[in-house]
């Protein structure tokens, strides 16, 4: 029987090679592809030549073909421009999340399949199962909660995951390493990327001022949660709900941000308790195994990719979007980044936080 052929994303790391060992060793025929997204070279973070390098020698050493296809100007329009975007209406957006889902499941799953690869894989620490009572796929939690990356995930249709395998999901971090290692990869033990790969540095806001001068809202006022104002901000891009350092103002007692408002260019200061709420809202909902939320079901849900969950209850609002009422008050809800529902091991969907708190 002719084997399955698999296009694996492959960016230099040891985990997206880790996958193509895996994938051949259960009996797939695997080529390697990695996507160049941006021009810049940025040192730590992820697509850059020295990770290009990485991912070739990998495939090579595994005896597959190796592509490398420029998306940057999707990358471009679709990450970065909304990354700013976002940025300077008050959001704090997660672009790891937008480049999975227009980049890394969109154009490269698009050119997997245009040439005649049945899946694509990557080297997320997640799982992809099949509901036969439903007939709908389903993302799993990787075995190794520590590494598990199903948060940034939340966005896959049933057709990319259709077209998907998640090999490393089944394993913790050092049986990966252990693997490679006995494969004779060479970046066996390569260290994780941690930044965003077109961010030096990790300064937000300098990229920002920088790539959209005309956009940037200017210095504003700092003010108290009745409307006093108790200092001048740098900007409301420099600041993100729940930071307490780095603010450069004193009011006599611990402050934290706790509410971006870049309509009137304010950042609204509180105590640690009013970084705190019981409910959000989010909308761009992905119904990921499920048919549709329904008013009263109960999931636990992440706010962020480090938060370990909350349980909460649904309300389906008239607009399209959901409210979500936790059993438990949450930290920093914070508008732009994602908000992730799961039942058990499986996500159930997801969407993008638009509010915090209603009034």
């Amino acid at each position: 029987m002719e084997k399955k052929r698999v296009l694996v994303a492959m960016s230099g790391g040891v985990d997206s090679s880790a996958a193509a060992l895996l994938l051949q060793q259960q009996g797939y025929a695997c080529d390697g592809a990695m996507l160049k997204l941006y021009s810049g070279e940025v040192e730590g973070t992820c697509c850059s030549a020295d990770d290009a390098d990485d991912a070739r020698s990998a495939a090579y050493r595994l005896g597959m073909k190796f592509y490398v296809f420029n998306e940057t100007e999707r990358f471009a329009r679709d990450v970065m421009d909304h990354f700013v975007a976002e940025y300077c209406a008050g959001h704090t957006p997660n672009p790891c999340i937008d480049c999975n889902r227009c980049l890394k499941f969109g154009a490269l799953l698009e050119r997997a399949l245009v040439l005649g690869y049945d899946y694509l894989a990557t080297g997320h620490y997640a799982r992809v199962g099949y509901d036969p009572e439903t007939g709908l796929y389903r993302l799993l939690r990787g075995r190794d909660r520590r590494k598990d990356q199903s948060y940034v995930l939340y966005q896959l249709t049933q057709h990319q995951l259709s077209h998907l395998l998640l090999p490393v999901g089944e394993f913790d971090k050092p049986a990966i390493r252990e693997s490679a290692r006995e494969a004779g990869l060479l970046n066996a033990d390569k260290a994780d990327s941690q930044d965003i790969c077109f961010i030096p540095d990790n300064d937000y806001a300098s990229f920002i001022d920088e790539a959209a001068p005309d956009r940037v809202p200017g210095p504003g006022d700092f003010v108290l949660s009745d409307g006093t104002v108790v200092g001048k901000h740098e900007g409301v891009t420099h600041y993100t709900i729940g930071q307490r350092r780095g603010l450069g103002i004193s009011v006599g007692k611990r402050i934290f941000v706790k509410e971006i408002d870049a309509k009137n260019n304010r950042v609204v200061l509180g105590d640690d308790d009013d970084v705190f709420t019981d409910h959000l809202v989010a909308d761009q909902i992905n119904c990921m195994a499920v048919p549709e939320f329904l008013d009263g079901q109960e999931f636990l849900a992440k706010i962020r990719y480090s938060h370990k969950g909350t349980k909460c209850h649904v309300k389906m609002l008239a607009d399209g979007q959901m409210r979500l009422d936790f059993e438990e008050p949450v930290r920093a809800v914070t508008p732009g980044q994602a908000v992730v529902l799961y039942d058990g091991h499986y996500v159930a969907g997801g969407g993008t936080i638009v509010q915090e708190m209603l009034y």
